[in-house]
């Protein structure tokens, strides 16, 4: 179900009698983007929720309706009733407080849940970084020379981040061992890149078979047959 608000394409996870039973979890997101890893979550979740789905194309992220929602013009974007929520690291761990039965929900031991904390950090602060160097470097220097030097450095940086998480952080078969968590489908988001970053995946089995096991799982399946079908 479908419908056009102030240029957003919008959309809901099922069939609903009324907007506003649908009103209490509004997600925005842009095909590509590292919004996907929070839509896996949601689908892992059960939650019912509102999907917007912008075209950064189209610059959508920076209409003035959508600075409103988030004024640093990215994606993802969650607004409840509370107010609005933006990062990845934060949508994923509230999605997995307000879902604590599903498979996303969070470990009750501190250590094991703070493990999952410093392994989305270190996605959130240092991968994603070394990625976006490939095509948002504008965000840090202005100088030509500067940007190609980013860009080009972008496979090195890339198979260093990846050299890591396969030898001493994928603990397989999901990231921490033999629990799901949210770390899964941000990992998963970041490593299909490996790719278009110029990365090898068969350099990295560990990495390889995390992605191919996301892949089979209902949730992502969901979210492909969401792009698929628009």
């Amino acid at each position: 179900m479908l419908y056009v608000d102030n240029g957003f394409i919008v959309y809901f996870d099922r069939e609903m009698t009324s907007l506003n039973e649908a009103m209490n979890i509004t997600f925005y997101t842009a095909q590509q983007s590292i919004g996907y890893a929070s839509y896996v979550a949601l689908e892992e979740s059960g939650l019912e929720y509102q999907l917007i789905e912008l075209d950064l194309a189209a610059k959508q992220q920076q209409n003035a309706d959508y600075l409103q929602v988030n004024p640093k013009a990215r994606v993802p974007s969650l607004v409840l009733e509370q107010g609005v929520l933006t990062e990845t690291p934060a949508i994923l761990t509230y999605l997995a407080r307000l879902a604590p039965e599903s498979a996303i929900g969070l470990p009750e031991d501190p250590y094991e849940y703070a493990q999952i904390q410093s392994f989305n950090s270190y996605l959130c602060s240092t991968v994603h970084v070394a990625h976006a160097h490939k095509h948002r470097g504008s965000r840090w220097v202005d100088d030509v020379a500067a940007l190609k030097a980013m860009t080009d450095y972008v496979p090195t940086a890339m198979s260093l981040c990846f050299d890591l998480i396969e030898s001493q952080m994928l603990g397989g078969p999901w990231v921490h061992g033999e629990r799901f968590s949210i770390s899964d489908p941000y990992l998963y988001r970041i490593a299909c890149w490996m790719e278009g970053d110029g990365v090898d995946v068969n350099q990295y089995p560990k990495v390889k078979a995390h992605r191919e096991a996301m892949a089979e799982r209902d949730s992502v399946k969901a979210v492909e047959a969401f792009y698929s079908a628009h």
